[in-house]
């Protein structure tokens, strides 16, 4: 079999259909005044940002701009040290159980962080049965589900170190989906990746952003942002400098900083 990517009707249409009618108005997560320090070190400074039902939000700028703290903060991994992160307009930050929000707002690693004495399938179903706690068949339906969407039914029996790096993110985002999350998380998901296994991510999570999920996305792929978001975050030195449609943010940046990372981020991949 091959481990073709599938974006057929595993995703249910009516409810594809309802998020993007709601997508315009729908405030999903809403960040008002993060801060994030290590010490004296302030990683992050008065971020706000809203992301609303259905939008696919691609988080950019250079390595150690406070993006990945951004999106470990969002999830909770990280305690903010001031500031609102609102999941349907509750704050969540001093929240007593971090799992139970969890299952709302998933996360793609860039490590993939497979269980890597488990097979696919387990990875995919120990989730939902320990956490959602769903029978064995409704987990294993659940996981074969998203395993056939990102083109990875056909490895259910295999184990991580089997697999590619391609083929263990796509495992990664088969495992995320499995919780039916409201909001999915990506890490740098294709950084960890050979460059000829980018595309297939990037595919799989394409055809996510086409199927309605609200995603946010830190990302070095400049063309999966300008073609697939429907909002672009530009940070540096832990601040947003701008933030806009990508249409804007690629062909009319209006901060120096903007435009010089562009400048010589697209100038090195020419």
């Amino acid at each position: 079999m091959t481990d073709e990517i599938r974006s057929d009707n595993l995703i249910n249409e009516t409810e594809c259909e309802t998020r993007a009618d709601n997508a315009q108005n729908e405030v999903v997560i809403e960040i008002r005044h993060l801060g994030k320090s290590f010490g004296d070190h302030e990683v992050l400074k008065d971020i706000d940002f809203t992301v609303r039902r259905g939008d696919v939000t691609c988080i950019i700028g250079a390595s150690g701009s406070g993006k990945s703290t951004l999106l470990r903060c969002i999830n909770l991994f990280e305690t903010p040290s001031s500031g609102e992160i609102l999941l349907n307009g509750e704050n969540v930050v001093n929240t007593k159980n971090p799992a139970e929000f969890r299952k709302k707002v998933g996360m793609v690693f860039q490590s993939f962080n497979l269980f890597k004495n488990m097979n696919v399938l387990k990875n995919c179903t120990v989730g939902p049965r320990k956490v959602l706690k769903l029978s064995k068949e409704e987990s294993e339906a659940r996981a074969r589900k998203y395993l056939r969407l990102v083109g990875m039914e056909a490895y259910v029996d295999a184990r991580p170190g089997q697999l590619s790096g391609g083929q263990k993110q796509r495992v990664a985002i088969a495992r995320a989906l499995a919780m039916e999350p409201e909001v999915l998380l990506f890490d740098e998901p294709t950084s960890a990746l050979d460059p000829e296994m980018v595309g297939e991510v990037l595919s799989v999570m394409k055809t996510l952003a086409e199927s309605g999920l609200t995603m946010v996305v830190v990302t070095h792929e400049m063309a999966f942002a300008r073609d697939v978001a429907t909002n672009v975050v530009f940070m540096d030195q832990g601040v947003i400098v701008e933030e806009g449609a990508p249409k804007d943010i690629f062909t009319n940046p209006k901060e120096e900083r903007t435009k010089e990372f562009l400048s010589r981020l697209l100038g090195e991949n020419k």
